[in-house]
């Protein structure tokens, strides 16, 4: 069987080219953004890319032309497909049709937390022996692959809000039907799909009705906007995570690199890990609480996270130069953003720098819906380079404003590495924020800064 995939490097349709290969199928694919780390993962797979959208991509006719939602009305192959009534299916459909049947799954569903949680509980059931599938939105160190089918019974999936394709406008978790479900918060988002915090709360709660009623929801006690959801229909039994019920973490260093997990009271073991960040506790405590649902004893959950190796572009170093740190980060969303900056000041302490590269490539941030909150998020950095790409529907400079002496703007990547080049020295901790490649700049930074070195 051919399957030729349209949109393929995206992080979930790359993922399902994966999984298509290793059952099996002949996998080929189109897309207009091809860069690593995608394209290298789906290369060694032996899946042929094609840039761009030509008609002679799907010549011969593949039997299966799978279409990302990143893809709409226009596109040269989608008119195609449709004019010549070429069967086609969405990424979730083809999951939920070809590879979760008689699967556990285990689904990670929220606005922030899904890649690292999904990274973690795939690990701990890794560590257990069980050979998990799974289909994340990054790379978890431990894998280096973002997808894997895996062997029964379980399969872990990033269960995310984002509509399924162009002719299916339902969220992709609803296709999912987990065993275990974790809502690890619940703010609003991607503005180019949802008007309002209300239609995503709608949209959960279709996906909390499809929970079994022996599955388990896990979610954190202190997030009401998941208590408003499921108030509109619950059917399934409720894990909660926190400071105060259920899963807990105590004894916490500042950074969040070692803390008692607490179950219900009793100390169930000590978690040493190379992870850093509130978030990632909280992550921590959803993941444990899940493997437990699976049948893991929480013991042996927190022990796997000792040997949990984080996930490529969340907070990754990307290299150092005279002891000049830089690191990848996916942060995208004001409150991923503090909460990033928030771990590495309590990493580094406050006598060091930290200077903030940002790119403000998400739907979300290129329409100006958090335009109003980013600054508070960027509290913790000494200095914010912030790029305005022609794309971008509002003045970043409204931000820099707020940000004072702090907050700079810049309209050429070439600028940004100029500036930090002359202006950076020994001991400084570089956080490069973007969902995208943003023009390679890791690298050309780190070449910059070795040419002053030399």
């Amino acid at each position: 069987m051919h399957i030729h995939i349209l949109g393929i490097c995206g992080t979930f349709m790359g993922g399902i080219a994966q999984l298509a290969r290793q059952m099996g199928y002949t996998v080929s694919g189109s897309d207009a953004n091809v860069y690593p780390p995608m394209s290298t993962q789906l290369e060694q797979a032996g899946i042929q890319i094609k840039e761009g959208f030509l008609p002679t991509h799907l010549e011969p006719e593949p039997d299966l032309v799978i279409i990302g939602n990143a893809m709409s009305r226009g596109n040269p192959l989608v008119e195609l497909v449709l004019n010549r009534g070429m069967r086609y299916c969405s990424g979730p459909a083809f999951l939920a049709e070809h590879i979760l049947p008689q699967r556990w799954v285990l689904g990670v569903s929220g606005t922030h937390g899904k890649t690292s949680t999904s990274s973690m509980i795939a690990w701990i059931l890794e560590h257990a022996g069980f050979n998990p599938g799974f289909l994340i939105g990054g790379v978890p160190t431990n894998f280096d692959v973002s997808a894997r089918l895996g062997s029964a019974p379980f399969f872990v999936v990033e269960a995310d809000e984002y509509d399924t394709a162009f002719f299916d406008k339902r969220s992709k978790f609803v296709h999912y039907q987990p065993r275990t479900l974790v809502i690890n918060n619940l703010e609003f988002d991607h503005a180019d799909i949802f008007n309002d915090l209300d239609e995503i709360k709608r949209q959960f709660h279709h996906l909390v009705r499809t929970i079994p009623s022996n599955g388990r929801i896990i979610f954190p006690d202190s997030e009401q906007h998941i208590h408003d959801t499921l108030e509109m229909g619950c059917w399934t039994p409720l894990e909660l995570t926190g400071r105060i019920t259920g899963w807990q973490a105590r004894n916490q260093t500042p950074d969040g690199s070692a803390f008692d997990v607490y179950f219900e009271d009793k100390m169930v073991a000590h978690l040493d890990w190379s992870q850093i960040g509130q978030h990632n506790v909280f992550n921590a405590l959803a993941a444990i609480a899940a493997a437990r649902h699976a049948g893991i004893r929480a013991s042996d959950a927190v022990a796997a996270l000792c040997e949990f190796k984080g996930v490529k572009r969340r907070l990754e170093l990307s290299g150092s130069v005279n002891g000049i740190n830089i690191y990848d980060d996916f942060a995208h969303h004001p409150t991923a953003i503090a909460s990033t900056l928030a771990g590495l000041r309590q990493r580094v302490g406050n006598q060091a720098r930290i200077i903030a590269v940002l790119e403000p490539r998400s739907n979300t941030m290129r329409m100006g819906v958090h335009k109003e909150s980013l600054a508070n998020s960027l509290e913790d950095a000494d200095e914010i380079v912030m790029l305005q790409p022609e794309n971008l529907s509002w003045d970043l400079n409204q931000v820099s404003t707020q940000l004072g002496e702090h907050g700079k703007v810049f309209t050429q990547v070439s600028d940004i590495i100029e500036h930090l080049q002359h202006t950076v020295h020994t001991d400084d901790h570089i956080i490069i924020m973007s969902n995208g490649s943003f023009e390679e700049i890791h690298t050309r930074l780190l070449a910059a800064l070795n040419n002053n070195e030399q």
